[in-house]
């Protein structure tokens, strides 16, 4: 089957680099499913995962990306004919298995899920990840009781992916969004995409010595936690809810019981990367259907394997904002 191309992250005199280079098949590990891949997707992981971050991934040199749409090529297990258009999202793709920045992958037959019927490759990776884990975010406040009559929505971390897609989604679904952003540049797109408000990063950043802050929010999806989360919790209505799925400004969470006993919130752990396959289906299937948002394509932009380093160095400055998609596909030979 001769070569393929992807993005390599390797260490060199103790720093880490990415590099296009080519790879012989055997270098893939030895799974059932045989994934020739169209797109993936760029998020803060991979970034992590393509700087060294032992954390994420062990070994190196080593190929990121935790997402992936592609064609199957061949599969051991009798799961998937070649040819059948699938999914690959989280799981340990692109953490210490070779991932979605490469032009093939191989992967446990349990992995993939079916492209939705009616959805691109293309439109699969501008959700990626990011767009799955706003979806459960979304589905786990709605269950909870959220409605759009009971108020303001808040979402942190809102210029990047999961944050993104989530004020997105609440918006069209007829929510008032309060987007938290660090980045003024992007206050115009924010506003494109649905924002009613936006607060800046430092106003929920502080540390507050009060056990109950004015209820403001009927709703909230976090994406960073630490002080920011602490701070939603003390900010909700009685009774509502925030989901929690990231941890970029802390991983601790020094807040009182008060806000639980005298207020009744909830706060609603998201974990996506290993989700089940029924939870993937589902999501997957209301984003392409009763969730489709209207401007997604508007969100994204599409770069190439060649462009993916100084994109993942922007990220880690914290300078990027709208999804990055990965054309894995243009760059085949």
């Amino acid at each position: 089957m001769g070569r393929f191309r992807a993005l390599e992250a390797y260490e060199s005199e103790g720093k880490f680099s990415q590099r296009v280079i080519e790879r012989d098949f055997g270098d893939l590990p030895d799974h059932e499913v045989m994934i020739k891949v169209s797109y993936s997707s760029l998020n803060y992981k991979d970034a992590l995962s393509a700087s060294g971050h032992k954390g994420i991934t062990k070994q190196y040199p080593h190929i990121p990306g935790i997402d992936a749409a592609g064609v199957v090529v061949s599969d051991s297990s009798g799961r998937f004919n070649p040819g059948d258009q699938v999914i690959v999202v989280g799981f340990d793709l692109g953490m210490n298995t070779y991932g979605g920045f490469s032009e093939y992958i191989s992967v446990p037959a349990a992995w993939p899920v079916p492209l939705p019927k009616g959805m691109t490759q293309q439109q699969a990776m501008m959700l990626g990840t990011a767009g799955i884990t706003a979806g459960y975010c979304v589905e786990k406040l709605s269950l909870n009781g959220l409605d759009p009559e009971a108020g303001p929505v808040v979402v942190t971390g809102a210029s990047g992916g999961v944050g993104s897609i989530a004020l997105a989604l609440l918006a069209q679904l007829g929510f008032e969004v309060h987007a938290v952003s660090g980045k003024p540049e992007a206050e115009t797109w924010l506003h494109e995409i649905g924002a009613e408000t936006i607060l800046s990063r430092e106003e929920l950043a502080e540390h507050s010595h009060k056990a109950l802050l004015e209820q403001r929010w009927a709703g909230a999806v976090d994406t960073v936690g630490g002080e920011t989360l602490v701070n939603i919790i003390k900010g909700l209505q009685f009774g509502a809810s925030v989901t929690a799925c990231g941890m970029i400004t802390g991983t601790s969470l020094p807040v009182d019981i008060f806000p639980f006993i005298l207020r009744g919130v909830q706060l609603l752990g998201v974990a996506s990367a290993d989700a089940t396959t029924a939870d993937r289906r589902r999501v997957l299937g209301k984003l392409n259907s009763l969730w489709n948002i209207n401007n997604l394509p508007g969100m994204v932009r599409v770069v190439g394997l060649e462009q993916l380093p100084e994109e993942i160095d922007n990220m880690l400055q914290g300078k990027s904002f709208k999804r990055v998609v990965v054309d894995v596909s243009s760059q085949s030979k």
